[in-house]
């Protein structure tokens, strides 16, 4: 028995991986999934391909990825399938296999619990789908080229006939809201754009301008009021308003019911209405052609811009009359040609004349010009050199007035100083009078003192007195008179300066002159 089990667990440790290995993993590869069925667990109703809820028999609605995975064999079955690719350009729409029927009329799938179609999309790209659940269609993406518009249609919603009022301020009514049946006032900008084709309708509108020609069968023809038949040939540009396009779609139809309908329509009845007030000759003169087609476009355009279109151009390339006509007013306008070539010709020269004589005004116009100009540049020129001389007279006056009141200070000046040094020199000379009179006082007489003063100066220099005389006074040595002096009487008050002292003379014997020795010879 214990063999048995040792030879049991040797299986199992032996073949347990090899059994997990080959019977239990769960390997997609790159650019695969792996669907799992389970075996076991609560059956499926009839109707019910997915299993929907947990331990359910039948076809999980997950999905493995790429990777490696174990799994029960004896619970789980699975299957490889390549993953869902979405090439470049285009865009996937999954349609649900499970789930609740729709009712009548229903194909989107507007819960998580409904067959039908998702309203989502899938873009480019690799996605892990079910193929057990879901179904995938593919479809190009709606490109809207530059210059057009797109017009989208909703394919799925309400019915505008449901009992419910449809909106006739939303362009009258031939639009519909974004959750009803019907054309759609939103528009699509040029560019790449992805739209559920079960659930959108997209027309691509060409908004850039369009030319159409009427020539040949398609010209206008018409009859004048005398019964002429005259064509018209001529082109018309024109573009489609695009906030106008939807309504336009609508209503009209595509490019050329725009044409058939509206345009051309327009064109005829407004040249058979208004060709026929006019004669036929009226449509050769130039003046005529060009009024009619001024009236055309203006017509054209008031009428198609109610639709959504706009007329950018309308041309009348030719008009053609009967022959008959059309030779005779020919002629006649060759003739009136030739008259108007004749006449521009007279008012040619009339006017090299009129020209000639204006050239000459002008040159006399700028020769007096030229004059009054200089004129007015003497005049100006004298008027500044007297205004310069006035101002420099004024400013030599003014200087002259400073210098004089300059002067005339100056002048006050060393008269006010002369007075007071006057009166420095008087006050000086009356007290050095006063002091002289005292000392004269003091002598006793003027001689005195002038004596005194000339003893007192000379004495001092004095060496050798020769004296022949009386001794009479002056230079006859008056030593009398001199001793008188010497003792003046009391001064009265105030009282004199006292007298400098006589100088002593120093006997010295110095050489008499030879021409005094022979002055004075006798008396020696």
């Amino acid at each position: 028995m214990k063999k048995l089990i040792a030879i049991i667990i040797v299986i199992l440790v032996l073949g347990g991986p090899f059994f997990i290995w080959n019977f239990c993993r769960i390997e997609p590869g790159n650019g695969s999934i792996a669907v799992l069925i389970r075996k076991t667990g609560k059956p499926l109703p009839a109707d019910e391909v997915i299993a929907l809820e947990p331990g359910q028999q039948g076809i999980q609605l997950e999905v493995l990825g790429e990777g490696r995975y174990y799994r029960n064999p004896y619970i789980w079955d699975w299957e490889i399938h390549p993953v869902t690719e979405v090439p470049a350009g285009k865009f996937a729409v999954l349609v649900r296999k499970y789930g609740k029927n729709q009712a009548a009329g229903g194909i989107i799938a507007n819960d998580e619990h409904s067959k039908g179609i998702l309203p989502e999309v899938l873009g480019t790209g690799r996605h892990r789908i079910n193929p057990y659940a879901y179904e995938v269609r593919l479809f190009d993406d709606v490109k809207i080229l530059p210059g057009n518009i797109g017009v989208v249609t909703n394919l799925t919603g309400n019915d505008i006939f449901n009992g419910v009022k449809n909106d006739f301020k939303n362009e009258e009514g031939f639009l519909v809201a974004n959750d009803k049946k019907g054309v759609v006032s939103t528009i699509l900008k040029e560019g790449t754009h992805r739209l559920n084709p079960f659930i959108y309708n997209v027309i691509s509108v060409n908004i850039q301008s369009q030319r159409h020609e009427f020539a040949g069968d398609d010209a206008i023809t018409f009859l004048t009021i005398d019964g002429f038949q005259v064509s018209l040939e001529g082109t018309v540009e024109f573009n489609i308003i695009p906030e106008k396009a939807p309504r336009l779609m609508q209503v009209v139809g595509d490019m050329e019911d725009i044409l058939n309908k509206i345009i051309l329509p327009s064109v005829h009845g407004f040249s058979r209405i208004e060709g026929s007030k006019k004669g036929a000759t009226e449509f050769i003169v130039g003046e005529s052609r060009q009024l009619f087609q001024r009236e055309l476009e203006k017509f054209l355009k008031e009428n198609c811009r109610k639709w959504g279109i706009e007329i950018n151009s309308v041309l009348i390339r030719d008009i053609i009359v009967p022959q008959e006509i059309a030779e005779i007013i020919r002629k006649r306008e060759l003739a009136q040609q030739e008259a108007k070539k004749y006449s521009e010709e007279i008012q040619r020269a009339r006017s090299e004349a009129e020209l000639a004589r204006q050239k000459m005004l002008a040159e006399q116009n700028l020769k007096k010009i030229a004059a009054d100009t200089e004129k007015m540049t003497t005049i100006i020129q004298a008027k500044q050199k007297g205004a310069e001389a006035e101002i420099a007279a004024q400013t030599q006056l003014q200087v002259a007035e400073l210098d004089y009141k300059t002067a005339e200070a100056e002048a006050k000046a060393a008269i006010n100083a002369a007075q007071a040094q006057r009166a420095i020199i008087t006050a000086q000379n009356l007290k050095n009078a006063e002091v002289l009179s005292q000392q004269i006082a003091a002598y006793g007489s003027g001689e005195a003192y002038v004596n005194a003063m000339l003893f007192q100066k000379i004495m001092p220099n004095i060496q050798t007195i020769m004296y022949n005389g009386a001794g009479n006074g002056g230079f006859g040595l008056p030593f009398d008179s001199l001793q008188k002096q010497q003792a003046p009487a009391a001064p009265k008050t105030p009282p004199p300066p006292k007298a400098p002292p006589k100088p002593q003379p120093k006997p010295v014997e110095t050489k008499q002159p030879e021409n005094n020795a022979q002055t004075n010879g006798g008396d020696k």
